[in-house]
């Protein structure tokens, strides 16, 4: 597993900045599902229940990351039966995550992740036989989707939502607005490890968090950044290849061969932005994209 160092000073900077590396591809036969957040039509979700073998297909629904996650997992339960899916919600505490068979995931072809505060899901999955199972499937095939919070767990590397307020030098969570691009901005904590090598941000182009995911890769510039926007998913697939599609787009932030300052004031030259729509594809083992207009 990746080895995280702590510093009392980085209290207030990127959590694990200094010590996080980008793990080695996973060989995995299943897809990720990476929702931006807003809405999902149904043409959208049509892929993941397509991806997870179609009409009849076993999807656990895991809506932890929720304030409400009865009614949360309910509802998206319902709208996946609607697209031909046999889908249920799974809600786990913390101890039951510790405690349950791993086994209630055997028969998922595809497991979703709904959307609220990624610190939440994380902090009753990570570490647990569940999420074990979670990669095992993806390993032997199942499609791994999440919206917002949900999608943000996907990565080593998590944007948790804090930032520093820089009036008091605290963490916690002030809205959406990021007016610098510079060290310590925003928490990094440990996601779930499904997409290594990547951070991934939601909600992009509607909420305008270029800065937020720009210094968050600046910050870590071997991991490679992707902001997707909503109603709109990055599909991961096997041979590791990102497809977009939806209604918008996702904005790819490479900056492993670019130069960046690695101390004080952030400063860098030659990052590579490909803003991919719908039929996208960007190949982060080349570091190439395709557009398709």
């Amino acid at each position: 597993m990746t080895r995280f160092r702590l510093a009392a000073v980085s209290l207030f900077l990127f959590t694990l900045a200094s010590a996080c590396q980008p793990a080695a591809p996973p060989v995995a036969d299943g897809h990720l599902f990476i929702v931006g957040g807003g809405s999902r039509p149904d043409s959208l979700m049509r892929h993941f229940v397509e991806l997870a073998g179609g009409p009849g297909a076993k999807v656990v629904v895991l809506p932890m990351a929720s304030s409400s996650p009865e009614e949360t997992g309910a509802r998206q339960a319902d709208g996946l039966r609607t697209l031909g899916a046999d889908a249920r919600s799974v809600i786990l505490t913390r101890d039951d995550a510790l405690a349950v068979d791993p086994s209630l995931l055997d028969d998922a072809a595809g497991i979703w992740f709904s959307g609220g505060s990624q610190s939440r899901l994380t902090g009753v999955l990570n570490g647990t036989p569940v999420l074990d199972a979670i990669r095992r499937r993806y390993r032997e095939g199942a499609v791994v989707g999440g919206t917002s919070a949900g999608a943000a767990v996907m990565s080593d590397s998590m944007i948790t939502g804090s930032q520093m307020d820089p009036e008091a030098d605290t963490l916690g969570y002030f809205g959406d607005t990021f007016g610098r691009i510079e060290r310590g901005m925003m928490e990094l904590a440990p996601g779930f490890g499904l997409l290594p090598g990547a951070i991934v941000d939601q909600h992009f182009l509607q909420r305008e968090r270029f800065n937020r995911l720009l210094a968050a890769v600046l910050t870590r510039p071997a991991f490679v950044g992707v902001g997707i926007d909503e109603s709109t998913a990055v599909i991961v697939r096997p041979d590791g290849t990102w497809d977009v599609v939806g209604e918008s787009a996702a904005l790819v932030v490479d900056a492993r061969n670019a130069r960046v300052s690695d101390a004080g004031e952030l400063v860098a030259s030659d990052v590579r932005l490909h803003l991919l729509p719908a039929g996208g594809r960007f190949d982060p083992g080349t570091g190439t994209a395709h557009n398709p207009r």
